[in-house]
């Protein structure tokens, strides 16, 4: 017991937000590969037989669930399996616990949507070393979160597969010699599909992604393209570049995570398997790399490699972020807002998928954008993005075109 309390006590600590999530679970799959981590503070949402599994693994000092319910429900889990229960919070509170805990080193930002903005930000100011994988709160605030970065310390490691693969394709080359970055898009579950095809897709075929296996809510913005938008912004506050240098470019077969083009006109591509434990254990041990837990890509194996542009007809959330991009201040908050709304809505079955594109497109033509400077701005705008969608959802998918 004293051995183990030494090695351990040599053992980085780290935190995950997100932990019963696929980068949540694929996160303490690599832990365990690399033997180098010491779980101390998880934070999940509802699924506490997962949780309850977690914290029975990996024994964490604090952890944190949506609210007392699930608090109720956890205990209950852990009292079944006869272990005593680490300090239990709620809510965002629970959350911004779990991301400043005092031991961790590195925190894993995992969670989906705007609910990690807070604590991912609270742990920016902490100084802590951050393993992104909640785009929106770059999307949100990217201006915020890297002056905050600045000012503490803090390192920011895209997890994301192609912003990972960006920042190892930038490694190394000097920043005036890249012409623009190139992000890969698989062009979700419906890449050949018709716009009416599209219209009338169900849920299942629409959750259905033909490479990866993701939650549902960004397995719903890989079908709309939205997911690829929102990883424009996102690459822009991570790597410092504007949007037109900044392209997507459909590759079906998800090999080739991402590309930089260089300003001699040679193109440097980072290749893998199609999964997230590659990314994930990058970012944890930047700048060393050590010996991964999954096979190599076969190339031998591979039939093709193919590339498409993008078609912002069929796929106008696409679009939609560039243009947010470009007004800038507080508007890709309001359109991510827009966008979860209208996503759980679709998800639902309230609209049909294509109308999440006309929700987003009419609440960000009604939005007054403002500079996102400081917290209240950005959350005031959040919260009257999704109003604004909430008041939409009332109207029928006619009256929704109308809007636009």
């Amino acid at each position: 017991m004293l051995l183990y309390s030494i090695v351990a006590s040599r053992m980085k600590g780290i935190s995950i937000l997100g932990s019963t999530g696929s980068i949540g679970c694929n996160t303490l799959k690599v832990i365990e590969h690399l033997n180098e981590f010491r779980v101390v503070a998880l934070g999940a949402g509802r699924n506490m037989e997962k949780f309850a599994e977690q914290i029975v693994r990996f024994a964490p000092e604090m952890v944190s669930c949506e609210d007392d319910d699930c608090a109720e429900m956890l205990l209950n889990e852990l009292n079944r399996s006869n272990v005593r229960p680490p300090r239990i919070e709620t809510g965002e509170k629970g959350l911004v616990e779990v991301a400043t805990h005092a031991e961790a080193h590195t925190v894993v930002s995992a969670t989906v949507g705007a609910i990690g903005f807070v604590p991912t930000l609270r742990a920016i100011e902490a100084g802590k070393r951050i393993a992104l994988a909640n785009k929106e709160t770059l999307v949100i605030a990217g201006e915020l979160m890297t002056k905050a970065a600045r000012k503490s310390g803090a390192e920011i490691l895209p997890v994301d597969s192609e912003h990972n693969a960006l920042h190892q394709c930038l490694r190394g080359e000097r920043r005036s010699e890249v012409k623009r970055l190139i992000l890969t898009a698989s062009g979700g579950p419906f890449r050949t599909n018709s716009r009416e095809e599209i219209e009338n897709a169900t849920i299942a075929e629409a959750l259905n992604h033909p490479n990866w296996k993701m939650g549902d809510k960004i397995t719903i913005d890989s079908a709309t393209l939205m997911n690829k938008g929102l990883e424009v912004i996102e690459a822009k506050w991570l790597f410092g570049f504007e949007a037109d240098q900044i392209s997507v470019v459909v590759h079906p077969q998800s090999v080739v995570h991402s590309m930089i083009e260089m300003v001699d006109g040679s193109i440097i591509a980072q290749l893998g398997v199609t999964d997230m434990k590659h990314a994930i254990q990058y970012a944890l041990t930047y700048p060393e790399r050590k010996t991964g837990c999954l096979e190599p890509l076969d190339f031998m194996a591979l039939n093709q490699l193919t590339f498409e542009e993008p078609d912002i007809e069929r796929f106008p959330c696409l679009d939609l972020a560039y243009k947010a991009l470009a007004k800038g201040g507080t508007t890709p908050a309001a359109l991510n807002a827009a966008n979860e709304i209208s996503v759980q809505a679709f998800l639902d079955g309230k609209i049909k998928l294509s109308d999440i594109g006309r929700i987003n497109e009419a609440v960000m033509n009604g939005h007054k954008t403002e500079q996102a400077s400081d917290l209240e701005s950005i959350l005031s705008a959040d919260i009257n993005a999704r109003e604004s969608a909430i008041s939409l959802l009332g109207g029928s998918s006619a009256c929704l075109a109308q809007q636009v």
